[in-house]
């Protein structure tokens, strides 16, 4: 990297970090660390809530998902507008008159202490894991930018986010993360720009997304009913309501961005805007990809966008052939880009017949890939052949000018700060309120809270690290975190909808339906029994269900003891 885009990707971080540091430093009490001192208006809730959601997870792998697989991803948010109305109406009203700290806490006041105590630590898992995710995805990135080993660049992320996040909690997140996001939509501007720019003189904009379209690539909407495809409408209508209803109304880390606004009036008018305007951000990640796809149309790649997979397979016995299958590639390449300028020329009459040249052509290179991935395999097993996170970031290094590799590397680590820093402020918070306060020790002073509630956020810090130092890369990144998320969330939103419209069910029905729904939704998703997003509706569906057949039996068995 050169010494203009390593000053600028310093500068960047350190301004995001002294800024938040000395804006917010002192929190005096509980309230001002973990509500921000309910200070906040409603474009600063809705840009934290969306930073706390786009991750550097998002900027990577989204873009590599669009590039492989097209637009369909962004049926993943079509329930986000839904799910906002029904949370503004419902969710909020009730945290903000009980003036909650955790979303947790009213479960026991409707339901009792082990039932808050348990969806607690649901979200405590299930969150930390994805905090270590959200740290682990820029530095495998990073690690091949500046060669430094991952352990290191996961310590660097990890002591960055904890220190502002220490020093002024909430009000720290949410002030950094209205930077941080001026960082990422300039990023992402600029990188659009750059990529339509960086095309053949002939190839405007309207030609490129004719040519994304001739290769399948802007099919955004599915209607179909295969239960094995992963994003459909209906997929994402039904089972991504369902899964945004979880993670906006009962995430902590969500929940707490809400609740440090100023009022009842402000929270919602943040998450309204934030529900209308992720739906066109996520559509223009996605087609960031897209024009990226376009791009290697006309210029080589590489038969793996990982680099450090390359070198390994280069420096092997399995050299030659591999460099014979990347001769394969370019030489289909530009068959496909002879075919590519014959379909834009011809644009104005039937040239189905040169799109399925196209498609052929296309299959033929997947397989070629797929030849070199087992090469690579072959050099060494250990190492992940799955490239879609690596995509967008090989286009920014080899392809921007000087100084703005570094903005958008700065992007990258700004997701991450901003997404794991809302994660840390959350685990923290319910950690120090809904365990420690609640169950451990409920008589101390506002201050050894406030200290403790700092502790908290150093310890997960720490096991965030740990957790990103031992992860490995999975299919795409971004389906992993909300896989992780989909796995809890459905049971968690279930007892919510049971606690606020099913009020003949009591406590212990729902702790019992709880722990065995969480056993049979992780055993589904073991043994593959359903898409993810479906999961979602189907552990809220379960555990009302069973909560609801066990309360009215208890009645029952109870009635029938009294007529003994």
């Amino acid at each position: 990297m050169h010494t203009i885009d390593l000053v600028v990707l310093v500068c960047t971080l350190a301004f995001i970090v002294i800024y938040g540091y000395t804006q917010t430093r002192g929190s005096k009490n509980v309230n001002d660390f973990l509500k921000g001192g309910n200070e906040a208006r409603w474009w600063t809730v809705g840009l934290s809530v969306m930073a706390t959601q786009a991750s550097a997870i998002t900027f990577l792998s989204a873009p590599g998902q669009a590039f492989h697989s097209g637009m369909g991803f962004v049926q993943f948010y079509l329930g986000v507008p839904i799910a906002m109305v029904v949370i503004c109406m419902v969710f909020i009203p009730i945290y903000h008159k009980l003036k909650v700290y955790t979303a947790y806490e009213y479960l026991e006041t409707r339901f009792d202490l082990k039932t808050r105590t348990l969806t607690a630590m649901l979200f405590l898992i299930q969150r930390s894991l994805a905090a270590g995710i959200t740290i682990f995805a820029p530095s495998i990135i990073l690690s091949a930018v500046l060669g430094w080993d991952l352990f290191s660049l996961n310590i660097i992320i990890g002591s960055l986010v904890v220190i502002y996040t220490v020093s002024g909690g909430t009000k720290a997140v949410s002030v950094t993360q209205k930077q941080q996001m001026g960082v990422i939509f300039l990023g992402l501007i600029i990188a659009f720009v750059l990529i339509v720019s960086d095309l053949p003189d002939n190839i405007t904009f309207s030609n490129a997304l004719k040519i994304a379209s001739a290769n399948e690539k802007l099919n955004v909407l599915d209607f179909s009913f295969d239960w094995n495809n992963r994003y459909t409408f209906w997929s994402g209508l039904i089972g991504g309501t369902f899964l945004a209803l979880s993670y906006f109304g009962t995430d902590q880390s969500q929940v707490q961005r809400y609740l440090s606004a100023s009022s009842l009036k402000e929270s919602q008018m943040g998450l309204i805007f934030n529900g209308f305007l992720k739906v066109p951000m996520q559509f223009f990640i996605l087609l960031i990809g897209i024009m990226v796809f376009v791009f290697y149309q006309f210029n080589s790649s590489p038969l793996n966008f990982n680099p450090a997979a390359e070198e390994e397979v280069l420096n092997s016995a399995y050299s030659k052939e591999y460099k014979q299958l990347q001769q394969q590639l370019e030489t289909e390449r530009l068959k496909k880009e002879q075919l590519t300028y014959q379909f834009i020329e011809s644009s104005n009459k039937d040239n189905s017949t040169l799109q399925k040249q196209i498609l052929n052509s296309n299959k033929k290179e997947v397989k070629i890939r797929e030849k070199a991935n087992l090469l690579i395999k072959k050099a060494n097993p250990l190492l992940e052949t799955n490239d879609k996170d690596y995509v967008f970031i090989h286009f920014i290094l080899n392809n921007l000018p000087k100084g703005l590799i570094g903005l958008l590397l700065a992007v990258i680590l700004s997701a991450a700060m901003s997404s794991t820093a809302s994660e840390l402020n959350s685990l923290a918070s319910t950690t120090a309120i809904d365990l420690y306060k609640r169950n451990v020790s409920e008589n101390k002073s506002e201050k050894h809270f406030l200290t403790a509630s700092r502790w908290f956020t150093v310890m997960w810090g720490f096991l965030a690290v740990i957790v990103a130092c031992t992860a490995n890369l999975f299919d795409n990144l971004i389906q992993l975190v909300n896989i992780i998320g989909s796995i809890f969330y459905g049971n968690v939103l279930g007892i919510f909808l049971l606690a606020f419209f099913v009020k003949f069910v009591k406590s212990n029905a729902t702790f019992t339906a709880a722990l065995i729904t969480q056993v049979i939704v992780i055993i589904g998703w073991w043994y593959d029994w359903m898409p993810y997003l479906w999961l979602n509706m189907f552990g809220c569906a379960l555990v009302m269900l069973i909560a609801i057949l066990i309360q009215i039996f208890t009645k029952q068995k109870a009635y029938a003891v009294q007529n003994i």
